[in-house]
């Protein structure tokens, strides 16, 4: 994660460091706009809620980038998205 003033920028990569399918989020006044950058094939609701509970967090832009092996299974995204926010909220 490297964090800026006005936001995030949120690199998730398993094995070689790639980017991954990217999502970008705008909050601004409590309300969020993403959009997809680069599309997933599977994953999408769950890249679009961790971009925009960030860009929420930080009142600012999260640009999330998640490049995985397979398919997350729901266990995985709760740890991950809680480690993130813990992270994010430091």
């Amino acid at each position: 994660m490297l964090p800026y003033d006005n936001g995030n920028f949120i690199s998730i990569s398993e094995g070689e460091e790639k980017i991954g399918t990217l999502v970008v989020s705008i909050s601004s006044g409590g309300r969020v706009s993403t959009a997809s950058v680069i599309p997933s094939k599977s994953e999408t609701i769950f890249l679009k809620m961790v971009s925009e509970r960030a860009a929420l967090t930080m009142n600012g832009i999260c640009i999330f980038s998640l490049n995985i092996r397979k398919d997350l299974d729901l266990d995985s995204m709760k740890v991950l998205m809680n480690e993130l926010m813990e992270i994010i909220q430091k």
